[in-house]
């Protein structure tokens, strides 16, 4: 069983072990640690039990008109089982009273967040893969 939270007290840096697959130079732990409580908004999802993180979103907002869901990810053995599209509608949930809510995301994954009542956009953006050594 699954739990999600808004709140990082009995979380660690090695709870958050696993995440950034596949990324050229992943934040470690600790920095991942660091840039959810660094977060305008976050909901985690917890193994029942224990405090082992298993998904994570994150989202920064002005708190008034536009709000960016930054990232979300879920660990590689735990895909498949929801966890992500709970995630994903609790942060919608936090944002409810924001008029705009954005994000980024590759198009092999825009038909799951059209499910979760997105809509399709264009954007840019621009990588400084030298700040993630820091």
């Amino acid at each position: 069983m699954i739990e999600y939270h808004c709140d990082l007290s009995r979380i660690n840096a090695a709870d958050l072990d696993g995440f950034f697959s596949g990324w050229p130079n992943p934040p470690t732990p600790a920095t991942h640690l660091r840039l959810l409580r660094q977060s305008a908004h976050f909901v985690v999802a917890v193994e029942n039990g224990s405090t082992r993180v298993v998904g994570y979103i994150t989202a920064i907002s002005d708190g008034v008109l536009s709000a960016y869901i930054s990232q979300l990810e879920v660990l590689p053995d735990q895909r498949g089982n929801g966890i992500g599209s709970a995630l994903v509608r609790a942060m919608l949930e936090r944002l409810d009273g924001i008029y705009m809510v954005d994000l980024i995301c590759d198009a092999d994954v825009q038909p799951f967040y059209e499910k979760l009542g997105l809509t399709r956009w264009t954007g840019m953006i621009r990588r400084n893969y030298a700040a993630l050594e820091s």
